[in-house]
């Protein structure tokens, strides 16, 4: 377990009768951004609130920063972002922020300055004046991850960050999430949209049912699942060796070739490094050779099943148990 910021050993949750978490384990290194993937439903709320020590697990053990501590006892270490938002309303929004920053041990004068610089940073410089109630919803969204940050902590825990944001605001909190693992800070996050753990994540772990369904990097994950793919670009007229490279069923089983532009599925167990290889031997001149697995989105798709995807895409929502 060293090096990790968060380890979970075969946490189990239950709630009358429905296992909401099951034997889950996982390893947050320390500076990464670790994604918990899943459909709602899946148990990524239950998990993330054991972490943050706010359930008890049945079974199963929750250890940070390398230790037996609990959430609690690592509060002014710890940022928590969940998924119920509330702040007070009839507060003035740079006072909220002060007061929550306060709570965690930060001084009245540092959380003035601090709160200031980070509302100017997301767009809201005019507003930290107004009353929380006269804000938009992204505003107030805006406002709470600051709250979540305020404090400098060293890990940010994360539960649908993007939920309710427009494109801009999403792209101005994941800019902000990068930024904060370039100073060093280790982020978990959870989410059920692909994409987004797709561009951000370091690491991920994908659940349904309450169980660890696969883990690891979202490259390996990929690749690990479906069919593996190469994109191939000729600068040139490809030479008869491509031909023969790409009748070798040792190799390749699937060609979809274009002339100049050819899309590889590769054989089990083969090597797309030996067919480059053979390209550049037998005279090709290669503008593009691109490795890809499936998409995120197609692994989670055949891993969960298509319906609970689907119910992803048209926006379905179930209660995250």
């Amino acid at each position: 377990m060293h090096g990790s910021v968060v380890a979970m050993d075969r946490v189990t949750k239950r709630f009358t009768g429905h296992t909401a978490v099951d034997a889950l384990s996982l390893e947050v290194p320390a500076g990464m951004i670790y994604g918990l993937l899943g459909p709602n439903g899946a148990g990524k709320t239950t998990a993330i609130r054991m972490i943050m020590n706010i359930l008890i697990p049945d079974e199963g053990s929750v250890s940070l920063f390398g230790t037996a501590g609990t959430g609690r006892d690592y509060s002014a270490r710890i940022g928590f972002l969940p998924e119920e938002r509330g702040l007070y309303p009839k507060m003035r929004v740079l006072d909220v922020l002060v007061f929550l920053a306060e709570a965690k041990g930060v001084d009245r004068r540092i959380a003035r300055a601090r709160g200031q610089e980070w509302l100017e940073r997301l767009g809201l410089g005019d507003w930290s004046l107004r009353r929380v109630a006269d804000l938009s919803k992204g505003m107030q969204q805006k406002v709470q991850f600051i709250s979540t940050v305020l404090h400098d902590p060293d890990l940010v825990v994360l539960d649908e960050p993007f939920s309710g944001l427009d494109p801009v605001n999403t792209q101005v909190m994941k800019d902000t999430v990068l930024d904060l693992r370039r100073r060093g800070k280790t982020i978990l996050f959870s989410t059920h949209i692909m994409e987004h753990a797709e561009k951000l994540c370091d690491q991920l772990c994908i659940i349904a049912r309450g169980r660890k369904l696969v883990d690891g990097t979202p490259a390996a994950v990929t690749l690990a699942h479906g069919g593996r793919h190469v994109t191939v670009a000729f600068e040139a007229p490809p030479p008869e060796a491509a031909s023969q490279v790409f009748a070798d069923r040792t190799l390749v089983v699937g060609v979809q070739d274009y002339g100049r532009y050819a899309e590889l599925e590769l054989a089990e167990g083969s090597d797309p490094q030996e067919i480059l290889r053979r390209l550049v031997a037998g005279g090709a001149r290669l503008s593009r050779f691109d490795i890809a697995g499936p998409s995120l989105h197609k692994v989670f798709v055949d891993l969960v099943g298509p319906d609970a995807a689907r119910a992803e895409a048209v926006g379905g929502r179930v209660a995250d148990a």
